[in-house]
């Protein structure tokens, strides 16, 4: 009978959250591929440890932390990978590389390149994930003033990266990079 209850509260979470998990891998993995993985790998723990996970929102932000951790293996092991061949990948960009000078971004792809990954993932829970700081200090295992006051700096240090992107732009306004928390 447990176990009945347990598949039953499990499926009922994977269909209220699997979308929104997905869009959160989509968003970080390079390939449509390697984000099933992710969130594959996000619900095998979810089921494995379901006596943990939280019910209602809470559960949601729990998943988000499962899913950042298992990304942030997955990375891991791309960046092993990508070692392994750095060598070769090197000489293949100088010989056959066409330089590109136009992002069509106005430099915030060059800016995002220029942060941290902690910073990234701030910058993207608040943004893309459309998360309060509270929501973001669940996620990250950290208080919301932690929270608080990483994305404060993140969102400074991105605008600072921004202006290094594109040296002629000056904000004179900066809705993004100070937009108050909720």
């Amino acid at each position: 009978m447990n176990e009945q209850h347990d598949q039953s509260r499990f499926e009922a979470v994977y269909r209220g959250t699997h979308e929104q998990i997905l869009g959160y891998a989509v968003r970080r993995c390079s390939s449509p591929e390697d984000a099933a993985d992710v969130v594959a790998e996000t619900y095998v723990i979810a089921w494995r440890r379901i006596a943990e996970l939280p019910d209602g929102d809470a559960g949601r932000l729990w998943l988000y932390g499962v899913a950042r951790r298992v990304l942030a293996n997955h990375r891991r092991g791309e960046r092993r990978r990508l070692t392994r061949h750095t060598e070769l990948t090197d000489e293949i960009e100088y010989l056959y590389a066409a330089p590109s000078h136009e992002s069509g971004h106005d430099g915030v792809d060059e800016a995002l390149g220029m942060l941290s990954d902690a910073d990234r993932e701030l910058l993207a829970l608040a943004l893309w994930e459309g998360l309060d700081p509270g929501e973001i200090a669940q996620v990250m295992d950290c208080s919301r003033n932690a929270a608080r006051i990483r994305l404060h700096r993140a969102r400074k240090r991105f605008a600072k990266a921004l202006e290094q992107a594109r040296p002629s732009a000056r904000f004179a306004s900066q809705p993004l990079v100070e937009k108050e928390a909720r």
